[in-house]
């Protein structure tokens, strides 16, 4: 059994023959997506900046993760009839004869109580000055597993926060791309939830597409 906590991106690429590429037409449609953000969804995103700002240092996983990741996905508010947001939940599966199983620290699958089909995954990691284990590999890892639940049938989506820095990844078949850093600090911050809203619309498509 392999666990999520165990994995990194060069235990993984030599495991399953992976291939991280540089440029993903599939990333670039996702991170640059035009959406727009609300005037008070602006003054929220202010609001949790300077808490980060004052705090991210000394934060730990809890902290910053009930002090800004959380507000953050509550404002795009994945939650619906037919898919949710889930955190901590057990799930695993067989990835080429390898059984594999975690618990990341979030996914967005179909479901309404339960998870069904992941089409995101994610992983946050501790303190900025943090330097135990592989957020990127834990959840790539992550999104194998939510790839062979899905039986292949499209990209899978996530993303990885280590302190203020966020990064996107998108899985295809054997090919992972993962974005340059996001830094909360600063205006980037816009950026990130620009693509956290895209991504809602992109779920909103491929739950359609499943059904």
């Amino acid at each position: 059994m392999l666990k999520f906590s165990e994995c990194t991106l060069l235990k993984l690429d030599k495991l399953f023959s992976l291939k991280q590429i540089r440029k993903s037409p599939i990333l670039d449609d996702w991170l640059n997506q035009a959406i727009e953000i609300a005037d008070w969804e602006e003054k929220v995103l202010h609001l949790l900046q300077e808490t980060l700002i004052l705090g991210v240092h000394d934060w730990n996983e809890f902290e910053l993760s009930q002090r800004f990741i959380a507000p953050m996905f509550a404002i795009v508010h994945f939650t619906s009839e037919s898919f949710n947001l889930f955190a901590e939940r057990l799930f695993g599966g067989s990835v080429e004869d390898v059984e594999i199983q975690g618990k990341p620290d979030g996914i967005i699958a179909s479901g309404l109580r339960e998870p069904e089909k992941p089409y995101f995954c994610f992983h946050e990691f501790k303190r900025q000055h943090e330097t135990r284990g592989d957020p990127a590999g834990q959840c790539l890892v992550a999104m194998l597993v939510a790839q062979e639940l899905n039986e292949h049938k499209h990209p899978i989506y996530g993303c990885y926060v280590v302190g203020d820095t966020w990064r996107f990844i998108v899985l295809q078949d054997k090919e992972y791309c993962i974005s340059n850093p996001y830094i909360a600090v600063r205006d980037d911050i816009f950026d990130i939830f620009r693509v956290l809203k895209a991504l809602k619309q992109i779920i909103i498509r491929l739950v359609a597409m499943d059904k």
